[in-house]
């Protein structure tokens, strides 16, 4: 373990969506378990989401890790559009706010938080989406931590851009499109089908891109990047890019009891499948869920639906109503769903406790969109995967879940969706030969992420390595400064 002495206070900025506040919160939770005093900036449309499902969390969501010893301290900001604006519904302005406005906000905070912390602030933690936090913390003094939450191979597909674009599958005409990606440092072959969907279309001028463009620009001026991966899973990308930069993989970060957290994390109220899954058989359920912000078509959901029906199997499905693109229906499941329902073989809810779901022994599959989050925690419980992503780092997440570790099958690899293949896959998830074969595969890569996060594991000795080094700069540096304007 580390020196206590000179423990540091940073202040944390976690990205306003599901997937990277979850893993933000528990990476403050992780560093104050190891002495830090955390100061955490949620936005306040993020904090009423989860105050409003979680009631008893009060003002400050963080109350009970203080009740546990725990230096975190909390403060929300606006990220520029009113409170009861629908940011998933208006997506193009919600990104627009925070690559123009979000940051005249964080700056405000951090300079009132700069001049009256004690301990004093050392440095800014902020998720590596933002184009700002390299620029901030050198007009105020501190240093910058990165905090990336998805794998490494995406991480260094963006910071590669240059690469990317000079190749010609980037930003180009199309005529190199299709040639495999084999130059960026400390990554195999690898086809343009698997790269980010940000990387894949050709409107370079959108308010997401120039968010990407900005972001791995600013990360460069980064003095430590906290990666939520394990050594052992990306080791020949994660040793390339240590060539370059302070990148450390800590992960997975999970709650420190998995299933239930100190701090509540939902921005839905959550439904109780407890009941339900414990009338199940052991390994007998599939689970279904495309993530808190999915783009599914109709045509695409009625197919799923179908297939799910086809193959005769118990399941649990999370589907939000915003979740379904093109909607003009009330309700856009096809008939049968209700006397599947009343039947008790399906049970269709909003939103869930994931964690707990795939943690319980009737789960035998997990329908994804492939989302980081999700693969860490399916792999957690050993759960295989049936791969169905929708955008963004997803299809590069499916590359390693079945490429490189096959732990999870594709179902469809692009191809337009059929309740045919639909059922077909689910029963080559679920039962047979290749179902013992997947579970196989996905008890020994959880061995991997058990042994990372051991005492003597490779993310434990990361995080010693990235602390002792951040104790050390911080008592080089002397205290830092209050901006003047």
């Amino acid at each position: 373990m580390v020196d206590a002495a000179h423990n540091p206070h940073a202040i944390l900025v976690t990205y306003p969506l599901q997937g990277h506040v979850i893993p933000s919160v528990h990476l403050a939770i992780k560093l104050a378990s190891r002495g830090f005093a955390i100061t955490f900036i949620n936005t306040k449309s993020i904090h009423h989401q989860i105050t409003s499902t979680a009631k008893e969390s009060g003002e400050d969501i963080f109350a009970a890790a203080r009740k546990m010893g725990l230096d975190i301290r909390y403060t929300t900001i606006s990220d520029g559009l009113p409170l009861k604006f629908n940011r998933s519904l208006n997506r193009d302005k919600f990104n627009a706010s925070l690559l123009h406005v979000f940051s005249a906000h964080v700056e405000e905070a951090v300079e009132e938080i700069v001049k009256g912390a004690e301990p004093a602030v050392s440095c800014l933690i902020a998720d590596t989406f933002f184009v700002w936090p390299g620029k901030m913390a050198k007009k105020y003094g501190l240093l910058y931590i990165s905090f990336w939450a998805e794998p490494a191979l995406i991480f260094t597909l963006y910071y590669h851009l240059h690469l990317l674009r000079l190749n010609g599958h980037f930003g180009c005409i199309e005529f190199a499109y299709q040639d495999p990606i084999n130059y960026i440092p400390g990554v195999d072959s690898l086809e343009p089908k698997d790269l980010a969907s940000y990387l894949q279309e050709t409107n370079t001028t959108t308010a997401c891109r120039r968010i990407l463009f900005g972001a791995f620009d600013d990360v460069r001026e980064a003095n430590y990047v906290l990666c939520n991966t394990v050594q052992e899973l990306e080791p020949k990308t994660i040793s390339a890019l240590r060539e370059r930069i302070k990148f450390f993989a800590v992960g997975p970060i999970f709650p420190p009891r998995f299933t239930k957290s100190i701090v509540p994390t939902s921005l839905w109220a959550e439904s109780d499948c407890t009941s339900w899954l414990d009338s199940k058989p052991h390994g007998s359920v599939l689970f279904v869920s495309f993530g808190g912000h999915a783009d599914i078509s109709n045509n695409e959901l009625k197919e799923i639906a179908h297939g799910l029906l086809q193959s005769n199997v118990n399941f649990i499905w999370v589907l939000k109503p915003d979740s379904v693109t093109s909607n003009d229906e009330k309700n856009p499941l096809p008939d049968g769903f209700q006397q599947e329902e009343t039947s008790d073989r399906a049970m269709i809810v909003p939103w869930c406790c994931q964690i707990q779901v795939l943690a319980h022994p009737a789960i035998q599959g997990f329908l994804t969109h492939c989302g980081w989050n999700s693969i860490l925690e399916s792999i957690w419980c050993q759960v295989p995967l049936l791969c169905f992503p929708l955008n963004t780092d997803q299809f590069t997440n499916r590359k390693l879940v079945v490429n490189d570790w096959k732990i999870g099958i594709n179902l469809c690899e692009r191809k337009p969706v059929t309740r045919v293949e639909v059922s077909k896959k689910i029963k080559h998830l679920m039962t047979g030969k290749s179902a013992d074969e997947l579970s196989h595969a996905i008890k020994e890569v959880k061995k991997t992420l058990e042994q990372a996060v051991a005492a003597d594991g490779s993310s434990e000795k990361n995080m010693d390595q990235f602390i002792q080094e951040l104790k050390v700069k911080i008592q080089n540096k002397g205290r830092p400064i209050v901006a003047k304007h």
